[in-house]
């Protein structure tokens, strides 16, 4: 029985309680406080309605299991790790705590797959049911204790319910809790993700086979892979010509449809294409790198090889490689047009209707109202879309991995593959890797500079906005 609890999945073991329960004890507090209240004149004297008893009855009961079940979550795999090897035989312990690792690395993993075939090694096979039985063991103890609390709860909040009870004051107080714990959440979260890429920048930095920062930030020779060369300018060359590439497509594109959607086309034209022109976000990038290798990176070497040919050209004026820059930046411009064209078409809409009516009444044509009264009141709206459309251009992984190239060039062929940071993340973090080296740390570092990179835009668009921002009655 402890052996087939340890293999079935935690969600439905974990939810499934938790869900009844908390149904019962609404519907219990509910029913409790109708009989408490039973007549119109009980009903009139409630502090609270019945619902509000329900939900707090619900939470009473709730919110111990869930306590119980998260300290499981977080000490359980943990546990249950040290339980087995307590019990593995003494040669195999002999043999190291790497091997010991290792070893049990891969009964959890069998045992995580639900394989429960032999495999013909006596040892492994017994580890493997000792752990599922290990595993069970502490789900069980899990479920009884979060059953005593939840049990417990119930029995708290019951004595509680009464027809002067502040229920309503108490849910609204673990609505705003909850708001709290997950805002708090994505606040630690990001703290986290910034505290550990300057922890790892600092180690790279300070490695003996590593490079001081101004080698980094400025040296024009990368080649991590050999773990000697870390000059990374090819690599922000690389990222801001494609950002640029992608940036000549979509300011265009996307701020001259934001205008005719928000000023030209008609109602029911704009209810149908504004929501299909903000399709474009919703497609995954890896399907926009597949399009840019397959499709735009032939067309563009084609190109290449067409001008290359023609007799009033160099030789080789062009690259015409099989993958490149252009092909990248078109795509990843495709990509980010709803970031221009969305945010821009909300701006120019939030514009009074009073400045264009005013500025008709004078005399304007409607391209001279939108030239000189629509775009420069939503100019600061519509420098911090593209700002941020540039930030979503710098930090793109998929398109420019599966269609820019891999190679440390600094070139204005737009028609050349060249790589970029993100390209160059996933390149030193993909593949059998040390944490102890150069090569691998360093991409913590391309990562710090990229953060940087893309919070200082960030910033920018607030303060444009902050600094320029024109207030109406």
């Amino acid at each position: 029985m402890l052996q087939t609890l340890g293999y079935l999945p935690i969600g439905w073991l974990l939810l499934a309680p938790l869900a009844a329960a908390a149904f019962v004890a609404f519907y219990f507090g509910r029913q409790r406080i109708t009989q408490l209240a039973s007549g119109p004149a009980n009903r009139a004297r409630l502090n609270s309605q019945p619902n509000f008893h329900g939900y707090f009855l619900a939470v009473a009961t709730v919110v111990p299991s869930a306590l119980v079940f998260l300290i499981y979550l977080i000490f359980s795999d943990g546990f249950v790790r040290s339980s087995l090897i307590a019990e593995l035989p003494d040669y195999l312990i002999a043999r190291g705590p790497e091997q010991v690792d290792f070893f049990v690395s891969r009964v959890v993993e069998y045992s995580q797959a639900g394989k429960a075939s032999a495999t013909g090694n006596a040892l492994f096979d017994t580890s493997v049911e000792r752990f599922s039985v290990l595993k069970g063991s502490a789900r069980l103890f899990a479920v009884f204790f979060a059953t005593l609390a939840g049990a417990a709860g119930f029995l708290i909040g019951r004595r509680q319910l009464s027809r002067t009870f502040p229920a309503r004051s108490y849910m609204e107080l673990c609505i705003k809790s909850g708001l709290f714990i997950c805002a708090a959440i994505a606040v630690l979260t990001t703290a986290g993700i910034v505290l550990s890429l300057v922890f790892e920048t600092v180690r790279f930095f300070s490695l003996p086979d590593g490079p001081n920062v101004l080698e980094f930030l400025f040296g024009t020779d990368w080649n991590a892979q050999t773990g000697t060369n870390f000059g990374a300018v090819p690599l922000f060359f690389g990222t801001l010509m494609i950002a640029l590439l992608a940036m000549l497509v979509a300011v265009p594109t996307g701020l001259f449809s934001a205008i005719y959607l928000s000023e030209y086309a008609s109602p029911r034209f704009r209810a149908w294409v504004k929501p299909i022109l903000e399709l474009l976000a919703g497609i995954p990038t890896v399907v926009y790198g597949f399009f840019a290798a397959t499709l735009i990176a032939p067309l563009v070497r084609d190109f290449g090889q067409w001008v290359n040919a023609l007799p009033f050209t160099p030789d080789t004026l062009m690259a015409a490689q099989p993958t490149s820059a252009l092909a990248a930046g078109l795509v990843m411009g495709v990509m980010i047009i709803p970031f221009v064209s969305s945010l821009s078409d909300d701006v120019i809409n939030a514009v009074p209707q009073s400045l264009r009516d005013g500025a008709l009444a004078m005399g304007a044509t409607k391209s001279e109202t939108i030239k000189q009264v629509i775009l420069p009141a939503a100019l600061p709206g519509i420098t911090a879309a593209i700002l941020l459309a540039v930030s979503r251009a710098i930090g793109e992984t998929m398109i420019v991995v599966m269609a820019a190239g891999g190679r440390a060039l600094i070139t204005l062929d737009p028609t050349s593959d060249i790589t970029t940071v993100t390209y160059q993340i996933v390149a030193l973090l993909t593949g059998d890797t040390a944490f102890d080296s150069a090569r691998t740390v360093s991409a913590f570092a391309l990562g710090f500079v990229l953060f940087g990179v893309t919070l200082l835009f960030n910033i920018i668009a607030l303060r444009v906005v902050q600094r320029y921002r024109e207030a109406y009655d």
